[in-house]
């Protein structure tokens, strides 16, 4: 169901989750833990953040520069297939911008899709360390 229409059909205050998915590492389990005891509070969604990947410079042997990419979290996108399967709940993955080329938005997207999750929260996301402002991914969004 969309948040829309939990909205519209709710006859109190509604109640939701935000999780952040762990450190790389870390399994579904770990989000089970938390989630558990919360159940019973019969939240209407639960949101799924996203961070974007952060990467580190290694020197080359002629002096130039590497992009090597860390990931530390796992997928929005799975995580929140994962939640629905074993909560039957309503998620709400967040996509960012940042870190992104548009087609793999148009990936996720396509993944969220066939997963039938009919909520998305679309963002900017946060500027890269250290650097003032937002810079989009060459063919990003």
């Amino acid at each position: 169901m969309k948040v829309t229409d939990h909205i519209k059909n709710a006859k109190e205050t509604l109640f939701s989750i935000e999780i952040l998915p762990p450190l790389k590492g870390k399994d579904i389990n770990s989000i089970y833990h938390g989630l558990d005891p919360l159940m019973e509070f019969k939240p209407a969604f639960i949101d799924v953040t996203y961070h974007r990947e952060e990467f580190v410079l290694r020197k080359r042997k002629d002096g130039g520069f590497d992009k090597v990419y860390t990931r530390k979290r796992p997928g929005t996108v799975a995580i929140c297939a994962a939640l629905m399967n074993k909560y039957h709940i309503d998620t709400v993955p967040h996509l960012i911008c940042g870190g992104f080329s548009k087609e793999e938005t148009e990936n996720a997207l396509i993944d969220l899709h066939f997963l039938g999750i009919d909520n998305v929260l679309v963002l900017r996301g946060d500027n890269i360390k250290n650097e003032p402002n937002f810079v989009p991914e060459p063919d990003g969004n």
